[in-house]
């Protein structure tokens, strides 16, 4: 069975962005997906959440299912990787490391910090989706858990954060798809 998990970030729900546009396409390819709406969303926790997503996904977390995160959401997919989970593959939208930008909403994200070591033993396939204009996230927080972790870095030009503030037109992201199917991440019906 194939299964995927879509994470919103800090401040996100499911009905953001491009996310139900996805869960919509990933169940068209057959998909059982998991859009959860994560909990203190307003004020997260990656400890938090990771323990949620533990406690509450519907299938085995493993090597059937794919993950695509979008920012915070990024770092708790990270975050289950340096678990020990493995996954079929990942996909880390506009992925960050810290409060750098010191946004209030994050000052309590980084209870768990990144295990570069833990992530380059994970064998799960990932890349990282960054854009060089993300008013948000610093594209050089990309390069260095890119670097750090052996993930590629996918950096899609003056793109913003990947969300409907950059544009309507990420009510879908047929680009992330794009990317996912060229680093056979999706696994694609026979």
């Amino acid at each position: 069975m194939k299964r995927a998990i879509i994470f919103h970030g800090t401040q996100g729900s499911p009905e953001g962005n491009w996310f139900r546009w996805l869960e919509s396409d990933l169940q068209a390819k057959g998909y059982d997906v998991w859009l959860p709406t994560l909990p203190y969303a307003e004020q997260p926790s990656l400890m938090e959440w990771a323990s949620f997503v533990r406690s509450h996904c519907p299938f085995p977390l493993d090597e059937n299912v794919m993950i695509v995160g979008h920012s915070s959401g990024a770092i708790l997919a990270f975050v289950l990787l340096q678990l020990g989970y493995t996954f079929a593959g990942v996909a880390a939208v506009s992925i960050f490391m810290d409060n750098t930008l010191g946004w209030a909403p994050n000052d309590k994200l980084f209870d768990v910090e990144f295990d570069y070591a833990a992530l380059r033993a994970n064998q799960t396939p990932r890349v990282i989706i960054n854009s060089d204009t993300d008013p948000y996230v610093p594209l050089a927080q990309a390069e260095t858990i890119a670097e750090q972790s052996g993930t590629e870095l996918l950096v899609l030009k003056d793109q913003g954060h990947f969300n409907l503030e950059r544009s309507p037109t990420y009510a879908e992201f047929p680009a992330l798809l794009a990317a996912m199917r060229e680093r056979e991440l999706l696994q694609e019906a026979a």
